[in-house]
């Protein structure tokens, strides 16, 4: 695989949300293994974009490491300053499995209450309305069903 080529004009948009990020990765002395390999993908498939810290001196090989992850993990390189190295790829998109007997979830309405004297504004108050329930045109909630008594409830009261 090759890395990522971007524009100018990318780049430095990258570099700027890069600015206030952490470091993900920490490369120790032992260089680039195959672990450090797969933690880096993990976090470009988590975050996109990423910085990553190397911890030994060598510039020249700082360099090469920053080549040797872009290439091979398709990413494009942003930025590096020093022991820092910022990588960018495009996050995938989740898949969600879609489950065909769930309800719909609540959902909240902005009711208005008009004030009996006419020049004063709408009260407006948002109100959750789950699944088995209704709102009235009145702006109350009701139950979608009302609740079944009981016989035996019903002939003591």
């Amino acid at each position: 695989m090759s890395a990522l080529e971007l524009s100018i004009a990318e780049r430095k948009a990258h570099r700027a949300e890069a600015h206030h990020l952490d470091p993900v990765v920490m490369i120790g002395n032992d260089g680039l293994t195959p672990a450090v390999k797969k933690e880096t993908d993990a976090a470009l498939n988590a975050h996109g974009l990423i910085k990553i810290r190397v911890l030994g001196d060598d510039r020249v090989q700082r360099e090469a490491i920053y080549r040797e992850l872009a290439d091979e993990l398709n990413a494009a390189p942003i930025q590096h300053i020093g022991k820092l190295l910022v990588l960018w790829r495009p996050k995938p998109e989740k898949v969600r499995a879609e489950d065909e007997d769930r309800k719909p979830g609540p959902r909240d309405f902005k009711v208005l209450k008009y004030s009996k004297r006419g020049g004063q504004r709408p009260e407006v108050t948002t109100v959750r309305v789950l699944g088995n329930q209704r709102l009235t045109p009145g702006g109350q909630v009701k139950r979608a069903k009302p609740k079944q008594k009981s016989v035996k409830k019903g002939r003591l009261g």
